[in-house]
């Protein structure tokens, strides 16, 4: 009886579990439809003048996206920072950008956004400190100065971008490991991005130490993770000379996003 017991009990835990989960993906499912108010849509223009240049069929679903974003994700201020529905549609349409076009599972692990005014100061692993614009952490934050926020979303070709850079490594962090690798679709894909990212690192990581200009940042050149999300924020903001000077690093990302910034005249 003791067993019989046992079992019902964790029966009806996991059936109240997956009844949560269906309704969690059920109501999801019904933001990704929605259209913003016009008064926030009116914020998401005037902070991300990229929308304007986006087809529409993605500027829908860039809505809804940030619906989604905004309905699941807690942000919080930090060092003074008030947090405005400004800040908030910005960081939400910055990150969803990298989500557009693919099933996504919407940052599944990040429940907190963190915003400081400006310039923060953080501590490693080690205990050391650094000035940081911004960072995420596998199964905790992603931190953000607003500051760098704005003029990323303002200045949209200039390749520095904090918020694609950060949420890049949640995609990239999604399996566990921050190896420069996010979730691909098959073992083939992983081979591929292998060859062409690990081409394109090392290629990276000669060039700043001889000291020569790159179009990607050359912080970049720290190690794998750090590649993939200054090859995320390059692919979004300067896709001409991507293309142009790393044809085959912009074709890896642009099968990996399902997108083509090109067609946007960035």
């Amino acid at each position: 009886m003791p067993y019989l017991i046992f079992v019902l009990c964790v029966s009806g835990v996991l059936l109240v579990f997956w009844l949560k989960r269906i309704r969690h993906f059920k109501h999801r499912a019904q933001l990704l439809q929605q259209a913003l108010p016009p008064d926030q849509l009116n914020i998401l223009r005037e902070s991300i003048p990229l929308y304007d240049k986006l087809p529409s069929y993605l500027q829908r679903e860039l809505q809804g996206l940030v619906i989604a974003f905004l309905a699941e994700k807690q942000f919080e201020g930090c060092g003074g920072q008030a947090i405005t529905p400004e800040i908030k549609i910005a960081i939400a349409a910055q990150a969803c950008l990298l989500l557009l076009n693919r099933p996504t599972t919407l940052y599944p692990k990040l429940k907190t956004i963190l915003v400081y005014p400006h310039t923060y100061v953080g501590t490693d692993e080690s205990g050391g400190h650094s000035a940081r614009l911004g960072e995420s952490w596998q199964n905790g934050p992603v931190v953000l100065a607003w500051d760098s926020v704005h003029h990323g979303a303002v200045i949209h070709n200039d390749g520095k971008n904090v918020v694609l850079h950060e949420f890049a490594h949640q995609l990239d962090q999604e399996d566990g490991a921050a190896d420069g690798a996010p979730i691909l679709a098959n073992r083939t894909r992983y081979r591929h991005w292998a060859r062409v990212l690990g081409h394109e690192y090392d290629r990276l990581r000669y060039s700043a130490q001889a000291g020569r200009r790159s179009i990607l940042d050359k912080y970049g050149a720290t190690n794998p993770a750090e590649f993939f999300a200054v090859a995320s924020e390059t692919f979004f903001e300067k896709p001409e000379q991507l293309q142009n000077k790393h044809p085959e690093l912009y074709e890896e990302l642009k099968t990996y996003y399902h997108l083509d910034p090109l067609q946007w005249g960035t």
